[in-house]
């Protein structure tokens, strides 16, 4: 099924201006890198000339706009939206599904997860039960969330031992992403999050070159890293919305660890 949102009331010059606010660019530098005259871009902008679909693309593909606000700017300009929104058990997202599930099985024995924009888990593999077996009930319930999992005092957090350092680290990702997109869902999200006990505090050690999460399961210390992946290519916006997060182990000890706890 192709979802279609509702038109914008705002239009798309004052949505093409505030997407050229959101990323600190002139007049000049974005008709620069588009290569549109300033004067155009300023008539665009201030409704006296309506772009068409394609200088809509262009501009949004210069502003780093994601798909699903592309579509709101095509709303906003009367045209249909560009992009599709599937669900990912649509038949033309298959090679995608299978994709992401080979991903998360290959990763096995350890924790990997499939996230949407807004942190909401899409799919992960067996692993993450490991880490998910000490949260309460109503935190498991769908759709999960993996910052509220983290940080919330009845989730994750007692379990962390560098929780000051991943909080910060959460944090500023919903923070820039919302900063970035502006979606009100992401700043949300922040402000529950940044309510739950616990600060910033903690030190990174001499020998870590990248910020690990440091969990005790079953008496164990378990020092993980992550790396995010995502479909670069999207057209669609649900597949361009989503992205694999994979935790390493960070030391022999937490590989050993994890595969006697398994």
């Amino acid at each position: 099924m192709v979802r279609v949102t509702a038109m914008s009331a705002t239009p798309i010059g004052e949505l093409l201006r505030a997407w050229r606010v959101r990323r600190q660019l002139s007049q000049l530098q974005l008709s620069s890198r588009a290569d549109v005259s300033t004067r155009h871009l300023s008539y665009v902008e201030t409704g006296r000339s309506t772009p068409t679909r394609q200088m809509i693309e262009r501009l949004a593909h210069h502003l780093e706009v994601p798909l699903r606000e592309r579509n709101h700017l095509m709303l906003a300009a009367g045209l249909a939206p560009t992009h599709p929104e599937r669900g990912l058990d649509a038949p033309e997202l298959l090679a995608v599904s299978r994709a992401l599930q080979s991903l998360l099985e290959a990763h096995m024995p350890f924790p990997a997860l499939v996230l949407d924009r807004w942190w909401d888990i899409v799919d992960r593999n067996a692993a993450t039960d490991l880490l998910l077996a000490g949260c309460a009930a109503h935190l498991l319930e769908p759709p999960m969330n993996a910052v509220r999992l983290t940080l919330h005092p009845e989730g994750l957090a007692p379990w962390i031992a560098n929780l000051g350092q991943w909080r910060s680290r959460l944090l500023a990702q919903v923070r820039a992403r919302f900063d970035r997109d502006g979606d009100v869902r992401l700043r949300d999200l922040a402000v529950e999050a940044a309510a739950y006990p616990g600060d910033g505090a903690g030190r990174l050690a001499p020998s870590d070159v990248v910020m690990p999460l440091e969990l005790t399961i079953d008496g164990a210390m378990l020092r993980f890293f992550s790396i995010s992946a995502t479909v670069e290519s999207a057209r669609d916006v649900t597949v361009d919305e989503l992205r694999i997060e994979a935790f390493y182990p960070s030391d022999d000890a937490t590989r050993s660890a994890v595969f006697a706890l398994t």
